[in-house]
């Protein structure tokens, strides 16, 4: 498997990242750790969980699995603290306070002396940034982490946090991890850019939009049965409602045409075609079964043509705000999308 250096960071992940949020939940231990084995077996390093995944169980499970391995130090565990540990709706925060206990938790957890990348898991509007940002330093320094990020930003945000960092002698951010796929691409708006800009790794999560991807979920017939929105139609960014959309539908007829020209899963041509974005250092995995993982592993030697990259591009442009962006694009002299290495042409104004 293909790795690359995560941002500026002597950290370098597989392309392909093992997410970790069904461990405990939707998988249990004996699942998870066939998981992460078949994951390991592909050259997968880069292992992604949270504190409050399953209410921490997700971390001990992880924890245990790197016990077993004679190999634990080729892989990279990374973290995120920011809620209360029993629920991500309870508040908790980014401060000092909150974050040096969720960090030492988390340790005892995943049974590690050192966390390799700890992400503040969204932003704090209670906590003055340079307060979060002191914080993570002082665990570098003090040897409890290696490298730090954040996650669930807005662009302004961001852009604040990694110059803040950048112009007060501070950790650096070196990646986001923020939801991106080919039905959710509005991060390439402000956030991409900043990541170009900064020299910051992107690690998109929900890379399937939630299952949409997969091929599925079928046009105005709400799911059932075995599977996240079966159980839950009306679950989170990805509820049914949502995204039973005509745009939803030309970009999975798109992936349909390109998978059937490869041979392989919907969802491997829409981790392929992330994959290659500007940014990305890897992409976040979210399986619930062995199979599942397998069908995202064929991703890995998948390579699409500059042409297929196209079509995916115009079947899934998501348009662009009328202003300020749009009045950039006409009228500024660089618009959004020139930062974007692959596109072919820029999306239409007023979405």
């Amino acid at each position: 498997m293909e790795h690359r250096n995560l941002g500026k960071s002597d950290l370098s992940v597989s392309v392909l990242g093992m997410g970790t949020m069904t461990f405990g939940a939707e998988s249990d231990e004996r699942t998870s750790h066939a998981m992460l084995d078949r994951f390991a077996d592909a050259g997968g390093t880069l292992i992604d969980t949270a504190d409050v995944y399953s209410a921490g169980v997700s971390e001990e499970i992880v924890g245990r699995w790197l016990a077993k391995r004679s190999d634990r130090y080729r892989f990279v565990v990374a973290t995120k603290g920011r809620f209360s540990a029993g629920h991500a709706a309870d508040f908790a925060g980014a401060s000092r306070a909150h974050l040096m206990g969720a960090v030492d938790a988390s340790l005892r957890r995943l049974a590690v002396d050192v966390i390799d990348l700890y992400q503040v898991h969204c932003w704090d509007p209670h906590t003055p940034i340079e307060e979060t940002l002191e914080t993570l330093t002082d665990m570098v320094r003090e040897g409890k982490v290696r490298a730090v990020g954040v996650s669930n930003y807005a662009g302004y945000q961001f852009a604040r946090a990694v110059a803040t960092a950048r112009l007060a002698g501070l950790a650096p951010v070196v990646s986001l991890q923020a939801q991106y796929n080919l039905l959710e691409r509005t991060i390439e708006l402000e956030l991409v850019p900043t990541c170009i800009d900064e020299g910051v790794g992107l690690l998109p999560w929900s890379p399937l939009g939630g299952g949409w991807l997969t091929g599925k979920y079928s046009r105005d017939q709400v799911p059932t049965g075995d599977s996240r929105l079966g159980v839950d139609p009306t679950r989170g960014v990805e509820a049914y409602d949502l995204r039973n959309t005509d745009r939803t539908w030309s970009v999975i007829e798109a992936c349909t045409a390109v998978a059937s020209a490869h041979g392989v899963p919907l969802s491997a041509v829409a981790l392929a075609w992330l994959r290659d974005r500007p940014a990305v250092s890897s992409v976040i995995l979210g399986t619930r079964t062995v199979e599942q993982l397998d069908e995202n592993l064929i991703a890995t030697d998948l390579k699409l043509t500059a042409e297929e990259r196209m079509v995916l591009d115009r079947a899934s442009a998501p348009g662009i705000p009328l202003y300020p962006h749009g009045f950039i694009e006409r009228y500024g002299g660089e618009g959004v999308w020139e930062r974007m290495a692959t596109r072919s042409e820029p999306p239409p104004i007023g979405a």
